[in-house]
């Protein structure tokens, strides 16, 4: 595996950072999965996209925009009708997918070097993301593995929560430092550990 350069650059900066009185409340991470896959399905062909899904990474995922698993270092969940992300730690699900779906039930396009993934966690992630995207991050609105699609200004992100306070966020590479520093910045006030 050929480990690609983050885009995050002089951003990323280890450590602790901001107000600490109360300890860090949040934890800022770049997860650099091997693999990110969109796959789309054709109208009426959303029940094989999620049987090619369970087949090849192992997730059942239900019909529905938003519904999530997450499985064993893969995560996949729906974030508009007929549209599904699946990550894995391991490169080649893209590969997987597209053998797994028939040109007659939709496509699958391969994110992996386009998208850069972030993990926020810790007692003060909901309310921090709170912050860039109009988005409800209670867990009843925003249950365990359920994914979301919100933009911050023109940065389009995918949202999935992994944990009951931590989130993978994934970007367009391009956007990624950018959204890294506001990230950091909106973070300051409750105090956040990059690691």
């Amino acid at each position: 595996m050929v480990e690609r350069e983050s885009p995050l650059g002089a951003a990323w900066r280890p450590g602790s950072h901001g107000n600490f009185a109360d300890g860090a409340g949040v934890r800022l991470v770049e997860t650099r999965p091997g693999s990110i896959v969109q796959l789309a399905a054709w109208p009426g062909r959303e029940a094989d996209a999620i049987a090619a899904i369970r087949s090849v990474a192992g997730i059942a995922l239900v019909d529905g925009a938003g519904a999530g698993e997450v499985k064993g270092g893969r995560s996949a969940f729906g974030f508009a009708p007929g549209r599904f992300l699946v990550v894995d730690q391991a490169e080649g699900m893209g590969a997987s997918l597209a053998a797994a779906i028939t040109a007659d039930t939709g496509s699958v396009t391969d994110l992996s070097h386009g998208r850069t993934a972030i993990r926020i966690s810790g007692p003060k992630a909901q309310w921090v993301l709170a912050k860039f995207f109009a988005l409800d991050f209670s867990l009843t609105a925003f249950p365990l593995h359920a994914g979301r699609s919100a933009s911050h200004h023109d940065v389009f992100a995918q949202i999935q929560r992994t944990g009951e306070n931590q989130f993978d966020i994934y970007v367009f590479r391009s956007f990624a430092r950018s959204f890294w520093t506001a990230l950091c910045h909106g973070a300051e006030e409750v105090g956040y550990e990059i690691v």
